[in-house]
């Protein structure tokens, strides 16, 4: 059994313990709004610096995340880094992609496609970006694809803004590949409209993609002159990658096919043999110290 931190980085924070002792009153003290609600008491750090003092320290613990596992093990995979860049703008809240549900929206159409897809990907690093009026890294590249499509579900509509900002949504999975490890590295870019928002252009993503090597898979989503189709074939063919129009599900499945041809490429990984996460035991000791003084104020 061996012990460790998964961020033990964290415990740069401790430096500012000396603060509850030589910080002045009035940055040193903090209150809880309604204090009726706790007997009308404030906590001042320098009547008890000690006791918060301790709290902090068992508070960083926790976010240092303590663990305890077996061992150490590496894992050698043979597959690719890929970025799924999925469109959440507010025009995927619109209905009729799906023949079989007409009333079932684009993008909860497309969650169900890409979750499908997500389970025959065991031996790939897979991240995903979601991009609206700006974009965002909703889960780094990883090969926990569980984790993956729990986050992938918690997505919706509207999350990054109404707006298209494509070459968002391309830079941002450009610096979450940069993490990978892979030969190969691909972007599938899932969009049902035109750039209209952001301040990357796409001519400047498109030049760094082919700078790092990256091909950039195309989809657009929905019906015909809905989506800039000419700018789509422009990034596939400056990035050595397809475009695809998805007018059903089929039609997407061509690009995992085209995915899946793609020669796999060792990955190394490392991960803990029954890990046990014991965070919780410092927290709850800071909670219980905290409130402990909280009641003491009150029975004063």
């Amino acid at each position: 059994m061996h012990f460790t931190f998964e961020y033990p980085y964290l415990f740069l924070l401790l430096l500012l313990i000396p603060c509850f002792w030589r910080c002045p009153s009035g940055v040193t003290k903090f209150y809880f709004p309604r204090t009726e609600d706790v007997g009308g008491a404030s906590l001042s750090l320098q009547k008890e610096p000690l006791l918060y003092a301790i709290i902090y320290a068992l508070l960083v613990t926790a976010l240092a995340s303590p663990i305890v596992y077996d061992r150490l093990a590496a894992h050698e995979r043979h597959g690719r880094d890929l970025v799924l860049a999925l469109d959440s703008s507010g025009s995927m809240a619109e209905s009729g992609f799906d023949a079989k549900d007409p009333m079932k929206r684009k993008y909860d159409a497309l969650i169900e496609i890409v979750e499908s897809f997500l389970e025959k990907r065991f031996d790939d690093n897979i991240g995903l970006v979601i991009f609206g009026t700006f974009a965002y890294p909703a889960s780094p590249v990883t090969y926990d694809l569980v984790a993956l499509k729990e986050v992938l579900r918690l997505s919706d509509v509207g999350l990054a803004g109404e707006s298209t900002a494509i070459g968002e949504g391309i830079d941002q999975a450009l610096r979450s590949l940069r993490f990978g490890s892979a030969k190969h590295k691909v972007i599938v870019l899932i969009t049902d409209g035109y750039q209209n928002a952001g301040s990357v252009s796409i001519k400047e993503a498109v030049e760094r993609a082919k700078r790092e090597g990256v091909t950039i898979y195309t989809i657009g989503v929905g019906k015909k002159g809905s989506f800039d189709a000419e700018l789509l074939q422009k990034i596939a063919d400056e990035t050595g990658g397809q475009t695809f129009w998805a007018r059903n599900r089929n039609d997407l499945q061509e690009v995992f096919d085209t995915i899946e041809s793609l020669e796999p490429s060792p990955i190394r990984s490392h991960h803990l043999i029954n890990k046990k996460m014991l965070y919780i035991y410092p927290l709850i000791l800071a909670m219980i110290l905290l409130i402990g003084s909280i009641s003491l104020r009150r029975g004063r």
